[in-house]
């Protein structure tokens, strides 16, 4: 057998470290914004994102009682708001006068499909019950006739119910199933809806289940990862995507 050249050995090393860089790096995703940064879910954690160069921004809705979509996470007001209740309670004009931690307003999901300007993807959060209709509509809003793109639009929920009412009026928008336990047990459901992803907690993921994921064919968004340690161990999984507080620290 031949020995290697100098020039072949080279050539080989440069192979080799081409193989191991060809792994695609996760997707970063925002979480309710840059929310490690500014208060969650207002438009100047979405701004924050986008400066942050983010790939996707996620964000959570409830329908409010006069019919708009508000982007907040709790069921109630109290935590960020100098105000108390059930946010599907109030109307468009009490909620514009809630002022939040920091000085900022609720936004609804129209003030942040016209900032994100399909820029980048925005997974959109079903937190309250009957979303879906009211979601879908202004989200083929702006599909048709504000220049956004399908593909720039990931709906996902833990209320897998809103999940089946919106693939009954929408067979093509992308869906990711929400876990808070096993993720393996979100599979049977991702077939279901034809979903693109399952989105796990980062505490009920492992390696192995990691690849059960992957090998039944849907995508990992795994959340919330803020630590350097916990992004480390990620992305030596094969998720897809880290959901984080901190953008700027997966790198």
């Amino acid at each position: 057998m031949k020995y290697l050249t100098r020039l072949q050995l080279i050539l080989l090393c440069l192979i080799l470290l081409q193989s191991c860089n060809m792994k695609e790096k996760p997707l970063v995703i925002g979480h309710r914004g840059a929310m490690g940064h500014e208060t969650e879910n207002t438009m100047a954690s979405i701004q924050k994102a986008l400066d942050l160069k983010v790939d996707m921004i996620e964000i959570d809705v409830f329908r409010i009682s006069s019919g708009e979509v508000a982007v907040f996470h709790d069921q109630y007001v109290d935590r960020l708001a100098n105000g108390g209740g059930n946010i599907e309670e109030y109307n468009f004009f009490e909620l514009r006068k809630l002022i939040l931690d920091g000085n900022h307003r609720i936004p609804i999901l129209q003030d942040v499909l016209k900032l994100i300007d399909n820029k980048v993807r925005l997974n959109i959060e079903l937190k309250g019950d009957n979303t879906a209709d009211t979601v879908n509509h202004i989200v083929n809003v702006y599909v048709k006739d504000r220049g956004w793109t399908l593909d720039n639009i990931l709906i996902s929920s833990f209320k897998w119910k809103e999940l089946r009412d919106l693939r009954k009026l929408n067979k093509e928008i992308p869906i990711a199933i929400l876990t808070e336990g096993n993720p393996l047990d979100a599979i049977e459901i991702a077939k279901e809806l034809n979903a693109e992803a399952i989105n796990p907690d980062f505490m009920q993921l492992d390696l192995e289940k990691a690849t059960k994921i992957k090998k039944a064919g849907f995508k990992i968004y795994t959340w919330t990862v803020n630590e350097p340690e916990d992004i480390a161990l990620a992305k030596s999984w094969p998720v897809d995507g880290i959901i984080t507080d901190y953008p700027e620290r997966i790198n």
